[in-house]
């Protein structure tokens, strides 16, 4: 059996976050799916939309997924931390951050535990940063 295993936000869930689970599911037999908690969200100096407890039972529902887990932490180390308690066997994440360096040292800390990164194809047409712009500039207009 091969686990799977991705982490994300999930705030104002949209085609690109299914896209990825999607596609992250047909590459394993057990999909894991860590949702970031509020409290670490603040690196995208963003504000979130919907709450954890929302964000969770909305990936919880998703048929592609098998377990959605709180995620504590948005550190490389954090997920080499989740890979001693999940022993998964694949790290998904989107291709937006192929290259850069601290995944390309989490590749090599991984693959030092037979572990895979597959990047998956970022949906390029939205983002969860493009709708909440959008619901700003909607608000400003009333």
């Amino acid at each position: 059996m091969t686990i799977g295993y991705t982490t994300g936000v999930y705030d104002l869930f949209h085609i690109g976050h299914l896209n990825l689970l999607k596609n992250a599911k047909g590459m394993c037999d057990k999909l894991i799916v860590g949702v970031a908690r509020d409290e670490i969200v603040t690196y995208k100096k963003r504000k979130i939309v919907i709450p954890f407890e929302e964000r969770i039972e909305i990936v919880r529902s998703i048929k592609y997924v098998d377990l959605a887990i709180p995620q504590e932490s948005i550190s490389t180390e954090y997920k080499m931390e989740m890979w001693k308690k999940l022993h998964f066997d694949v790290l998904f994440t989107g291709d937006d951050w192929y290259g850069v360096e601290r995944w390309q040292e989490l590749e090599a800390n991984l693959n030092s535990v037979g572990v895979k990164l597959i990047y998956l194809p970022y949906t390029r047409s939205i983002s969860s940063t493009s709708i909440s712009q959008s619901l700003g500039l909607m608000k400003k207009t009333d």
